[in-house]
């Protein structure tokens, strides 16, 4: 029997309302600093106190500013389609990451294995 370990999906109902989760995905990737909030006013062109509001998930982005958020950062794509309900849109995405890390990591260990194999 496999362990029940690895990868959890998060679902709509552990997501919480729009403005909280997008915060979460916005947090997750970039932090709360005040790095962070220049990093999303420049993604979005959106004003800092706008921007606060969304980290804080007092609010959240709509219109071109989701847009906007969705074009330079996967983990508000992915929140957003979780809370659409398309779960396995993420996980089909994060099996092709994974299978894609992996080919990287043969290939990483063919090279190496190369290596030795030329010096011994």
């Amino acid at each position: 029997m496999l362990p029940k370990k690895g990868i959890v999906f998060p679902n709509v109902e552990n997501l919480g309302p729009f403005p909280l989760a997008g915060a979460f995905a916005l947090k997750s990737e970039l932090g709360s600093t005040h790095q962070a909030v220049k990093i999303i006013m420049r993604w979005t062109g959106a004003g800092e106190r706008t921007v606060k509001n969304w980290l804080a998930g007092i609010s959240g982005p709509s219109g071109q500013h989701l847009v906007d958020l969705i074009r330079h950062s996967d983990d508000v794509l992915a929140v957003l389609l979780i809370l659409a309900g398309r779960q396995q849109v993420v996980a089909a995405q994060k099996f092709i990451d994974m299978r894609n890390k992996l080919v990287e990591t043969v290939e990483q260990i063919d090279a190496l294995m190369g290596e030795k194999d030329r010096s011994g």
